[in-house]
């Protein structure tokens, strides 16, 4: 493998953390967030709907853009909108500069989450083997490392813009640095991805596993510590520990996913975490006590780590059988929108559901969702390649050139 490539990896491996970095310090410093700029209750759920719902703007919005500037150019721009968005919404005073800041966060998260997976899966076709597991892993590190400095932050009692300004003086020109050698494999000499339209029936049963698989993970990063305190009858202290329980596991399951998908198969590999993403909620909503729950949101975790890079290299790969390079980052982009459909939709599901019923059975409505992954298995196949089956056939790609060179 040529070393642009294996650059382009490791500089794209290193967004992914940052990116998980940046997306850990806003979501864990939310009640920061709203004391500092006085956000009712009220008020706050819809600053919260609003940056997935900017987000998904954002991503449509790079599938128009990606025909005129390649991925790796949105990439680059975008992750260090993202880092001074982070850092203006710690930096403000009047709630219209929250409003601002969490506005441009969203719209630049959407492009980068958009852009940076469509990068994946073009160095994933290059490669000619699974390695989008890996860049997924890189992520879930850095939400691990950033949730870990919210957790300072917050201990120490740091204000938001003290908290995070050394983060974001570290990481963003570390990030333009490593931007210098981004790959757009595939992408034609002329600079930017075609674009083309694919149709919606291919992609419908993708964009239904990203639906669920995201309303599985935001209902355990919006309930898992009120569940295991209101519920389970944990301490304020154990209720902290099902959703770190969940990310190590994400990571640990990204972490060696790529050598699933290379030895069985993205089917076989779907299906497993489904059925045991579907196990972990069960254990879940019959947990007896508090460490029992913890224990089902550990194996849930193991579960859902797989799901959601195996639908982005899906996506990209059936688009590029269909209808050929450049296809591939436009199904990323409109695959992504769903990812932010899957969190709106998923805290209100649950949260509704637990008001008017009870906690424990809405905890199986996930586990149901997750469970009709199986129905769309089929979808993670692929007619051109044999991804996993021992004997991975090598690709022939036109990588492009390294975004140092636009």
């Amino acid at each position: 493998m040529t070393d642009v490539l294996r650059r382009g990896r490791a500089s794209l491996a290193f967004a992914f953390l940052v990116q998980g970095v940046a997306f850990a310090l806003l979501v864990t410093r939310i009640p920061a967030i709203q004391d500092r700029y006085g956000i009712s209750d009220g008020l706050l759920p819809v600053f919260l709907a609003a940056v997935p719902i900017l987000a998904g703007a954002g991503s449509v919005g790079t599938e128009r853009l990606i025909k005129w500037v390649p991925p790796s150019r949105v990439l680059r721009w975008s992750q260090p909108v993202v880092l001074l968005s982070l850092l203006g919404a710690g930096a403000g005073e009047a709630m219209w500069q929250a409003a601002v800041a969490l506005g441009v966060f969203g719209l630049s998260v959407g492009a980068l989450d958009a852009s940076m997976n469509m990068l994946g899966v073009s160095l994933q076709q290059a490669y000619g083997r699974s390695i989008m597991l890996g860049f997924h892993a890189a992520y879930s590190l850095g939400g691990i490392a950033g949730a870990s400095l919210a957790w300072a932050g917050a201990h120490w009692d740091l204000a938001l813009f003290v908290s995070y300004l050394p983060v974001v003086a570290v990481l963003l020109p570390a990030a333009l640095v490593g931007s210098r050698w981004y790959v757009d494999a595939g992408v034609p000499s002329g600079g930017a991805g075609k674009g083309g339209a694919v149709g919606f029936k291919l992609l419908l049963p993708l964009c239904l596993v990203m639906t669920f698989a995201y309303i599985g993970d935001s209902t355990v990063s919006n309930w898992s510590a009120k569940y295991a305190q209101d519920v389970l009858g944990g301490s304020e202290e154990v209720s902290t520990v099902p959703y770190n329980a969940y990310m190590v596991m994400t990571l640990l399951g990204r972490g060696l996913g790529d050598l699933g998908v290379r030895r069985f198969g993205a089917v076989a590999v779907v299906r497993g975490g489904s059925v045991v993403a579907a196990l972990g909620f069960a254990v879940v909503a019959a947990a007896p006590g508090a460490w029992a729950g913890v224990a089902g949101f550990t194996v849930l975790g193991l579960g859902l780590s797989v799901i959601v890079p195996q639908t982005f290299a899906a996506a990209g790969r059936r688009a590029f059988e269909s209808y050929g390079p450049g296809a591939s980052d436009a199904a990323v982009a409109r695959l992504n929108v769903f990812n932010y459909v899957g969190f709106l939709i998923g805290s209100p599901l649950v949260g509704g559901l637990g008001d008017a019923w009870n906690y424990r059975g809405a905890m199986l409505v996930p586990m149901v969702l997750v469970l009709v992954t199986l129905g769309y298995a089929r979808a993670f196949a692929s007619e051109a390649d044999r991804y996993g089956d021992g004997h991975e056939r090598p690709r022939t790609a036109d990588v492009g050139r390294g975004s140092n060179g636009l």
